[in-house]
């Protein structure tokens, strides 16, 4: 449950968001989200044979747990966050970035692994499946 003083706060960081030079808003939006190496590496082998340049995270309704984590290659669009980790450019609308931050991004190789895998701190339920859930 967010706090009263939490809503206040993130308020605040959203008003002094707008008035952030973008050097300063580009390190916040970069510390959104997390990338492991492994992810990372993954995104960047999928992504040069991809017929966009971008890598857009999203939230969507549905799932086991309500909500759904969505992952694609995409264009970018004019209100959408910008998050640059090394040279793979990730996209997400305003509405998803609630949900996914401070989201870290894996990586799981092999034939019984779960490919990307995401570890929300906001979740409150998880799906065995790690592709939905509930806050």
């Amino acid at each position: 449950m967010i706090s009263q003083n939490q809503g206040v706060e993130d308020r605040r960081r959203k008003a002094s968001l707008q008035n952030l030079n973008p050097i300063r808003e580009e390190i916040i939006l970069n510390d959104l989200v997390t990338v492991t190496d492994k992810a990372l590496s993954h995104i960047k082998t999928d992504l040069q044979t991809a017929d966009e340049n971008y890598v857009r995270l999203s939230v969507k309704g549905g799932g086991c747990s309500g909500l759904m984590y969505d992952v694609k290659f995409d264009s970018k669009q004019e209100s959408d966050l910008e998050i640059v980790k090394e040279d793979v450019v990730f996209v997400m609308d305003r509405k998803s970035s609630i949900y996914l931050k401070g989201l870290e991004l894996d990586f799981e190789p092999g034939i019984n692994s779960k490919g990307l895998i995401f570890r929300n701190p906001n979740a409150s339920n998880t799906c065995g499946c790690g592709e939905s859930f509930s806050i």
